[in-house]
Order: structure tokens, then sequence, then C-alpha cells
């Protein structure tokens, strides 16, 4: 019997001090403002890269600290990855995405997306799709910029 109270008295304080730190309605709420912030910032961003070329729509969207990860070369950060953008040839292929989601802390510093790009190069049939992940930061201005970006190419057309 005092171990069923033990046990009892252990599962009643648990669960009542869990409680205290579930987010809040209020947190909540403002958590679901910055999902929508994020993904309005990489829809943004996306569509900045099929009016005006993937090299504009990143080097607006790349906060300074940025990290780019592409294959078969290391993580390129900071002012190497702006240099990478300024020297990328992009008037070859359009590329496009749509995230699929996003995430977003509580308190609205960082967050998320990841989902589908398609990419369509120029004078050929063949469209490449492939997945990415954007890890957002929020600027002191309130802008959302990534700090970090990557992708994988070979999904298929039913993504």
């Amino acid at each position: 019997m005092v171990k069923f109270i033990q046990i009892f008295t252990y599962l009643l304080f648990t669960s009542f001090f869990s409680a205290c730190f579930l987010p809040k309605k209020k947190e909540l709420k403002a958590n679901e403002q910055f999902v929508e912030e994020i993904l309005k910032a990489d829809k943004a961003f996306s569509a900045l890269s099929a009016e005006k070329g993937m090299k504009n729509a990143f080097l607006e969207y790349i906060d300074s600290n940025g990290v780019l990860l592409r294959p078969n070369i290391l993580p390129i950060a900071g002012a190497d990855a702006v240099d990478y953008l300024i020297a990328l040839k992009d008037d070859n292929y359009k590329i496009t995405w749509e995230p699929k989601n996003a995430v977003a802390a509580i308190s609205g510093e960082l967050g998320y997306t990841y989902g589908t790009y398609k990419l369509i190069p120029n004078n050929v049939d063949t469209i490449l799709y492939g997945t990415y992940v954007s890890i957002w930061k929020k600027q002191i201005d309130g802008k959302w910029k990534f700090v970090l970006d990557t992708g994988n190419d070979g999904v298929g057309e039913g993504n």
C-alpha cells in the first residue's frame, strides 16, 4: 500500500508540473503567426527566384552568416557563401520550390521549412525534381532570412 501511495503521489506531481510547462494558448497563437511568416518568406523567396533568377533570390534572402550545403563540396558559410552566389551562373535554368511544411520556435527567432523544388533547364525537355530544407532566422527588422539551405535531387515528378 505504501508503494502504491508513493507511485500515485509521484504521478500526481509529475502530471501537475508537466502541465505547468505546456505552451499557453497565447504562445501557440504566436507560434502559428511565426509559422505563417516563415511560409510567406519561403514562398516569396521562390517567387523571386522565378522572376529574377536563383542568384538574385538567394542573395536577397541569405543571412550574413548563412550556410549553403551543396553536393560534392564542403559547407560554404558567411561571406564565402555570398561570393559563391555572386559567381553563380543561373541563366540556363529556372528553379522554383513549394514549401510543404514550416515549424517555428515558440520564441519566434528561428524556424525551418521543407518541401519540393522543380528545376527547369533551358532548351531541355527534362524537368528535375528534388527536396529541400531551409532554416530561417528572424532579422532585427522583422524580415526572415535563411541561415542554412540544402537540397537533394532525384525524387521524380510525383512529389
